[in-house]
């Protein structure tokens, strides 16, 4: 498909599935740093009428897991952590029920085998899932080791991949004991600063910025009482369509990292047969090439991003409904081949 008519067909195929499924968010869709197609429907605020555009702030729910791995490997680089440091070390009294061999790589590839406070198997809408404690007191890493806390070890370190949202908790709060900086400062200053995404944040969801979507469950209610008040190394950040393209483009560009370590944080660990991907520390991969994702699904949220190394094609999708982003996301990812080039 030449470029012009690339997307303008791309731009009507978008808009067609959006108002089929009622889209409510914004999509993105570049190849080599040139604009393919954009869309923004639907209202950050739906009682005030307030309308989402691309500046518009969304929550992303798990994509934070890939912000916790880029944190983690620059520390990496900076000598304050190693992959194989182990959990227990840097929590020694917290946590009995971890094995004491977990290590950093271990949690980062979701291999670690520890119980987790959340199951997404177990979980059949996330609209339905509440915190085991009031949301308001989850408002830093540490505060969530109560919900962290007894949860049996499932397997053996390094035996088997088992997604894990309660791995990444730990590896914020890991961060946290290794520097004695907060995890949210250490997000802003090794990742977000880097890579230009200002518009990026661990907002309280209580006190959102202005220009922020709510997010809405099926029934027309907001999430605020389904999620943490402030997130943690799992999931919890706030950000806009072009943020999360500008990501993409530092790490492959090693402003972020540098790109010997961006190769070993993206080298795939893990078949995943069940998703039909590949996973390496802290993303994603397509089964068939070298496409990375980071996907996040919570309630009232739901986003998928990807870049495609070979030709730096990249979508970004953000819904602020708990299934939104999928229908449009779907379709992008079947089309990348042709997409891509």
């Amino acid at each position: 498909m030449p470029g012009a008519s690339a997307g303008s067909e791309l731009a009507s195929a978008l808009l067609d599935i959006a108002e089929q499924r009622d889209f409510s968010g914004a999509v993105v869709v570049s190849r080599d740093g040139r604009r393919l197609a954009e869309l923004a429907r639907g209202f950050e605020d739906r009682a005030n009428d307030r309308q989402i555009s691309l500046a518009s702030r969304f929550g992303i729910a798990s994509v934070v897991k890939g912000l916790t791995a880029l944190t983690v490997a620059s520390l990496v680089e900076s000598d304050d952590l190693r992959l194989e440091t182990t959990l227990r070390s840097l929590l020694p009294s917290e946590l009995p029920l971890v094995d004491s061999t977990v290590t950093v790589e271990h949690l980062l590839g979701h291999t670690s085998g520890v119980g987790d406070y959340l199951d997404e198997e177990e979980l059949d809408d996330p609209d339905d899932y509440t915190m085991p404690i009031p949301v308001h007191l989850l408002d830093r890493p540490e505060a969530y080791l109560p919900i962290l806390d007894g949860h049996p070890q499932r397997t053996p370190p390094g035996a088997s991949f088992a997604y894990n949202n309660g791995a990444y908790v730990m590896l914020s709060i890991a961060c946290e004991r290794a520097t004695g900086r907060d995890f949210y400062d250490l997000v802003r200053e090794r990742v977000l600063e880097r890579a230009g995404m200002g518009d990026t944040a661990f907002d309280r969801n209580d006190r959102l910025a202005g220009g922020t979507a709510l997010g809405y469950l099926t029934d027309g209610r907001t999430n605020l009482l389904h999620l943490p008040v402030r997130g943690a190394g799992d999931g919890g950040a706030y950000s806009t369509v072009r943020d999360l393209e500008r990501l993409w483009e530092a790490l492959f560009a090693g402003r972020i990292l540098r790109l010997a370590t961006v190769d070993r944080l993206v080298r795939p660990r893990s078949d995943v047969p069940s998703e039909g991907r590949r996973y390496a520390l802290g993303f994603w991969l397509r089964a068939d090439r070298d496409t990375f994702m980071l996907e996040g699904l919570d309630a009232g949220i739901s986003c998928r991003t990807a870049w495609d190394r070979a030709s730096r094609f990249s979508y970004t999708v953000i819904s602020n409904t708990s299934r939104g982003a999928w229908p449009i996301a779907t379709y992008l990812d079947a089309r990348l081949s042709d997409l891509a080039g």
